[in-house]
């Protein structure tokens, strides 16, 4: 804690207002970490601006005070962006939480970091519209996070990431500044600064006003729900069908353990003895879905699916898709703590990947059960375990390190949406040269010369920068 802590507050306070201001051991103790649970440390004190003005003003006393900071949005991260590692002072963004500005005509909105996911896709459903990118957790994670970690989501195979529906954002520097880069004009001239900020994990700054591109709803879906006998039959389905030259809006697998909890919590009606079923959807206009349902439901069967179920209704495709995105809340009914990896592998390499999934949970005696991002190759494997137990929390973190060393053994790559955080600090080495790092670091330095803003995030120490490091509960010291 610094020695400043009583001025650090008072300070902040007149700033604020008290009730804006937290700062007692037990209002801390929710924001010692993220959805990545296996990093704590509590911050020394928690803000709550509600304008870029607000924003400014604290970035600037913890700037004369020499106390470190970073922005947090819903804290649904799963690999500790808004991990607070040095302590210091977290900006919640929650409160920052207006939809500013619509304009259906040039299909844009202005939002602020702290409005939730949804709500804005709820709020632009009357007119026909909504916003694309939809991570599972978008009935809890902010705008302001999805830029922080350039977010997906089981859409993304057709829609793309955040950054592609991000036109312009306005952001805080680390230094108090406040600039803004794009705007509602489609193709700013010059270097894509929002490109850069997206994804950057609050190391660049704290975004306060996001302009984000907004999308006519589909006129029609099909979505569909084949069941296999095993995973190398879904997987294989899986490359069959982007192969064929199918693009579907998602194409979503999950396993027969993750099945088990899922069904129990929403009663969806899916079959419990599957060894993995896909949920596999096309949209656009209605001409031609049902062509397109055809193909896929071909396919699959040419790769023994069992049945491939339609959802019939609204309200069918409703509760497919509530089951899939809430699936890793229904994963508490499997074990008291699990751990989420977010690996990718090309699509080819997925039975592959997924045998090498099993094959590792048998040798660290660990469940693992699988939900995914099937048409990008984003796996999720998740690790059930007991985190009061140290050996449990041994062998989760040697098993993770095998995943995704393997991963990026076969072409991909140790993140897909979740960011780095601090948890992947040490897998960095496995897909960065030092030339890289240098040049990373040069980049970062140019926004965050003085590193108090979401210090020791992304990127690892100069040392490990030369020699992969092995995993540890630990960030980059």
């Amino acid at each position: 804690m610094p020695a400043n802590t009583a001025e650090l507050i008072q300070r902040l306070q007149s700033i604020l207002g008290c009730d804006a201001v937290l700062s007692s051991p037990s209002q801390l103790l929710v924001y010692e970490c993220d959805g990545f649970t296996m990093e704590k440390n509590k911050p020394d004190v928690v803000v709550f601006p509600t304008s870029t003005e607000q924003v400014v003003q604290v970035v600037q006393v913890c700037n004369q005070l020499d106390v470190p900071f970073l922005p947090r949005g819903a804290g649904t991260s799963l690999a500790g962006g808004c991990l607070p590692v040095g302590g210091g002072v977290v900006l919640s963004l929650a409160r920052m939480k207006r939809i500013l500005e619509v304009d259906y005509r040039n299909r844009f909105a202005v939002v602020e970091p702290g409005v939730i996911n949804l709500w804005l896709t709820n709020h632009l459903k009357p007119q026909g519209y909504y916003f694309a990118p939809d991570p599972s957790s978008q009935g809890a994670c902010t705008i302001g996070g999805n830029v922080a970690t350039n977010s997906g989501g089981p859409h993304t195979l057709k829609y793309g990431v955040t950054v592609n529906h991000v036109l312009g954002l306005q952001f805080v520097l680390p230094d108090g500044r406040v600039v803004q880069t794009g705007g509602p004009v489609e193709d700013n001239p010059g270097y894509d600064l929002t490109g850069v900020m997206v994804g950057s994990e609050g190391t660049f700054g704290i975004a306060t006003k996001v302009w984000v591109r907004i999308s006519r709803s589909p006129e029609a879906y099909r979505t569909l729900l084949g069941v296999f006998e095993t995973v190398d039959d879904a997987t294989n389905t899986i490359s069959d069908l982007i192969g064929a030259g199918i693009v579907p809006a998602a194409l979503e697998m999950l396993d027969r353990l993750i099945l088990q909890a899922v069904e129990e919590a929403f009663h969806f009606g899916f079959p419990l003895d599957a060894g993995a079923v896909l949920i596999m959807e096309v949209d656009g206009l209605e001409a031609g879905l049902d062509a397109d349902a055809e193909r896929i439901t071909a396919i699959a069967k040419a790769n023994h699916a069992r049945e491939v179920r339609r959802a019939n209704t609204e309200a069918e495709r409703q509760l497919l898709w509530k089951s899939r995105k809430q699936a890793f809340g229904a994963v508490g009914r499997l074990a008291p703590s699990y751990c989420t990896q977010d690996g990718v592998v090309p699509r080819t390499k997925l039975p592959a990947i997924l045998r090498t999934i099993q094959a590792i949970g048998t040798k660290y005696d660990l469940r693992i059960c699988n939900v995914f991002h099937a048409g990008d190759g984003n796996i999720h494997p998740i690790l059930l375990f007991d985190e009061r137990d140290a050996d449990q929390v041994r062998r989760v973190l040697a098993a993770s390190h095998e995943i995704l060393e393997e991963c990026v053994r076969v072409g991909g790559s140790v993140t897909g949406e979740h960011g780095i955080g601090v948890e992947k600090i040490d897998f960095m080495p496995l897909l960065f040269t030092p030339d890289d790092f240098s040049m990373m670091m040069r980049l970062r330095s140019a926004f965050n010369p003085d590193g108090r803003c979401s210090p020791r995030k992304m990127l690892p120490t100069a040392g490990a920068c030369i020699e992969p490091s092995k995993a540890g509960r630990r960030a980059a010291l």
